[in-house]
């Protein structure tokens, strides 16, 4: 019989921070489909449209919250799957550093374009 790992231990930080943001990444969808597909509908979104709802702090704020934990979300996804594969030493310290490193760098350019949609650059 083959052996079962997971790197996803039972009740770890890990474990409850996925399962944290899968909820919360629930939520955003739900809220994203009720007001761009019921409340608008999608031949009438526009830039000018999406510049005014990012315009207002409680929009903003969620979609800048999503952002984030999706990137969290998916990386640490991608980051279990492969040691659950058996990356494992050097490969794995480097795979966690690069997928940090555009995790990072996925949420900057998120911030930045999230902000320059606001007017705050």
């Amino acid at each position: 019989m083959a052996e079962h790992y997971s790197s996803f231990e039972r009740g770890g930080t890990r474990w409850l921070l996925q399962r944290l943001t899968a909820v919360f990444l629930i939520g955003v969808l739900a809220f994203h489909f009720m007001l761009l597909h019921f409340v608008n509908h999608a031949y009438e979104i526009t830039f000018a449209g999406t510049q005014a709802r990012m315009g207002q702090i409680g929009y903003f704020a969620t979609m800048w919250l999503f952002l984030v934990t999706a990137t969290f979300h998916g990386v640490n996804g991608v980051y279990n799957a492969l040691i659950n594969q058996g990356l494992t030493g050097t490969r794995k310290r480097v795979v966690g550093a690069v997928l940090a490193l555009a995790g990072l760098a996925l949420v900057a350019q998120g911030t930045y374009v999230a902000l320059a949609m606001n007017g705050f650059l």
